[in-house]
């Protein structure tokens, strides 16, 4: 991979920033991968470094310059086969402010050897963690990381925004916690990671950019690429306070590095906003799919709605790529805003509108651009990828006006959804857009209730993306009866069951 030579050219005649800027130094070898270089550690050439706009390449001697610039950090794009070291903090070392260390040398960086990097790996993608106090950090801690310490196959992890509610006294919690887990960490910020009392969009995420690093940068694996971007324009003073969209240097930074990306290699994009939403700019959407349109495999994931989609966009939505894109909406760590009632841990249900519980995502990553996502709900079995819905007893011989529902997490337009009673012939089930039942049960139970139930109440039910709804047979025989729904996720069966009673009455 290399930069192209006209760009190598700018960046070489481009001016330099003062001796108090951090935009030069060097990459070595750390061969016993202690952070310092110590003898017979050699330096790397070919290595790239970025401030989030340009893209400098390190020559024989392991060094960089980049041209004078704004950017609040200087990061290094980690190559595959190389893995990085780990700050105080226990996040990977890839950053350096701009600003601030007394000296135009930037602390090195440095690289540890990797040749047996896998070629397939797994990343846990988390999104929406977005705790308001110590207490919100303890609910994740114990909800979501607690459980897969030791217990996961992961080699990476990921948090796509909102990784607080507007306290960035909590980052140092919210990365011990994920560190935890003893893989590299990569953050995105999102709309509730801006400083409170920001004047301008430019320094909106100076907390994020002091204690979790660069808004805009790439993380190579040998099968894969991760792209962390802000999408988030702060418009401080103004309703909205914020819209959805990319600025001028991020643009600058894909048009430079993705044409270096090989084609049989993964792009994962990873945002907080989704492309989807309202608030998102159309020009820069159009914009970004102009640039992605030129990659192979691209994949976005997204957080921000606490819902979970899977939108595949399309010619009609345009996009012109060879093949559909895909962006998963990911469910948020805290579902509903750590809302609902608590169960015996003292855990809130947190439950959230489109009738998912919370929880995060896995992305599994194979050689040639193959992929597929996965969700787990929190602190249950990886097998619970749907919820159902029945009513308890229905009269027998009644006109079949009542179904049963399945939430299926992970479901998407198209996605067949079979049902069957008593062991039966397996029939379709029908896709509907409307609200999950379950949910719309606790509000009502909200609603009737003499007292709080909860701290916060459950969300009120919106329209899930991934509901099916069958009628239920009532010419049956009086007493109960067995539904069982099935469908199939990246080619697993996976099946649920739910009970429903037949009543005989008379008017």
């Amino acid at each position: 991979m290399r930069l192209s030579l006209l760009t190598g050219l700018l960046l070489a005649c481009a001016p330099f920033a003062a001796a108090a800027d951090c935009l030069q130094g060097m990459v070595f070898n750390d061969a016993n991968g202690n952070g310092r270089q110590d003898a017979g550690e050699t330096p790397l050439a070919g290595m790239r470094v970025s401030d989030g706009e340009n893209i400098a390449v390190t020559g024989k001697e392991g060094r960089y310059r980049l041209p004078a610039s704004s950017q609040p950090n200087v990061f290094l794009i980690k190559p595959a086969g190389y893995r990085t070291v780990s700050r105080a903090d226990g996040l990977p070392d890839i950053w350096r402010p701009r600003t601030g260390e007394g000296a135009s040398q930037c602390r090195a960086f440095a690289l540890v050897p990797q040749p047996d990097a896998p070629a397939s790996l797994q990343a846990l993608v988390m999104a929406d963690s977005q705790t308001s106090s110590a207490l919100d950090v303890s609910y994740f801690e114990r909800d979501i990381i607690a459980p897969l310490r030791g217990q996961h196959q992961a080699a990476l992890g990921m948090t796509l925004g909102d990784i607080t509610n507007d306290d960035p006294s909590l980052y140092p919690l919210l990365t011990k916690a994920v560190t935890s887990l003893g893989v590299p960490w990569l953050h995105v910020p999102g709309n509730h990671d801006m400083d409170l009392g920001a004047t301008s969009d430019a320094d909106s995420l100076a907390s994020y950019h002091r204690q979790l690093g660069p808004d805009t940068y790439a993380w190579e694996e040998p099968s894969m690429v991760f792209i962390g971007l802000d999408d988030i324009i702060a418009q401080p003073g103004q309703k909205p306070a914020y819209i959805g969209g990319l600025r001028e240097d991020q643009f600058a930074f894909l048009e430079r590095y993705l044409p270096t990306v090989p084609r049989d290699k993964l792009v994962v994009l990873g945002i907080h906003i989704p492309l989807f939403d309202r608030v998102f700019r159309t020009e820069d959407r159009a914009r970004l799919f102009a640039l992605l349109q030129q990659v192979a495999h691209p994949l976005i994931l997204s957080g921000h709605t606490h819902n979970q989609n899977q939108v595949y966009w399309g010619a009609e939505q345009g996009w012109n790529g060879a093949q559909a894109l895909h962006e998963y909406n990911v469910g948020a760590a805290c579902g509903a805003f750590w809302s609902g009632v608590k169960d015996a841990q003292g855990i809130p249900d947190t439950t959230m509108s489109d009738g998912t519980p919370n929880g995060y995502g896995l992305l599994n990553v194979r050689p040639q651009g193959q992929y597929s996502v996965e969700y787990r709900v929190a602190r249950a079995p990886a097998d619970e990828q749907m919820a159902l819905h029945a009513p308890r007893v229905l009269r027998q011989g009644a006109y079949p006006a009542w179904g049963v529902y399945a939430n299926v997490f992970m479901g998407y337009e198209g996605l067949p959804v079979e049902f069957r009673v008593d062991g039966g012939e397996w029939q379709p089930m029908k896709q509907v857009k409307q609200p999950d039942p379950r949910l719309l049960v606790e509000n009502i139970a909200d609603d009737t209730a003499s007292s709080l139930r909860g701290y916060d109440r459950s969300p009120e039910a919106t329209p899930s993306s991934h509901l099916w709804r069958a009628a239920l047979p009532t010419k049956l025989a009086e007493g109960e009866h067995d539904v069982e729904v099935r469908t199939q996720l990246n080619g697993r069966p996976y099946t649920s069951r739910i009970t429903y009673r037949l009543q005989s009455a008379t008017p």
